[in-house]
């Protein structure tokens, strides 16, 4: 295996990390040279380039090197989701890469996949009826009971986000706006 460097990718609009990937020279060569990022993958210990299959290329606008040479920061200019699962990136909440994952892979049998082929509505009618059990164990005191329904609201939410078209990383953005 040739001689690898740690490529951390970031979004050059609003700085959010998308992947981490590997690099031998070659890939880093070819990175430079056409401006879109390629890696070594190490389990098919070859080079490939980001988006080559699924058309999500990655056009890197800027190439930083650490302080002692051993990563890169790629930032970058995303044509689409980074994730292999559709989620815009990889270090998405682990509960939105499953979603996302249920939603592109489609496994039979998957609750995920059975509610969003029931459709928008379906998933916004889930949410509602699990907002009211939410709201109902809080105001019954019971702790227990609010954690248990809380995550089922949070679950059938991402549901419903990934129903609409919608990543999760767009809510999380418009928070962090707010918040400003």
């Amino acid at each position: 295996m040739p001689s690898l460097k740690a490529a951390i990718v970031q979004d050059a609009g609003d700085g959010r990390v998308l992947m981490l990937a590997w690099m031998d020279a070659e890939a880093e060569r070819l990175t430079r040279e056409t401006g879109e990022a390629w890696f070594w993958s190490r389990s098919r210990e070859k080079l490939w380039r980001k988006g080559e299959t699924s058309g999500n290329v990655l056009a890197v606008e800027e190439i930083r090197d650490d302080c002692d040479g051993d990563a890169l920061l790629l930032r970058v200019r995303p044509a689409g989701p980074v994730c292999h699962t559709g989620a815009r990136s990889c270090f998405a909440p682990a509960l939105w890469r499953t979603v996302s994952e249920r939603k592109k892979e489609r496994p039979e049998g998957s609750y995920v996949v059975s509610l969003l082929d029931a459709g928008v509505a379906r998933c916004a009618q889930k949410v509602g009826e699990e907002a009211v059990e939410t709201g109902l164990a809080a105001v019954s005191g019971d702790r227990e009971a609010l954690v248990s329904e809380a995550a089922d609201l949070v679950f059938h939410l991402y549901v419903l986000l990934a129903a609409a078209g919608v990543d999760v990383a767009d809510v999380e953005d418009e928070l962090a706006r707010r918040a400003e």
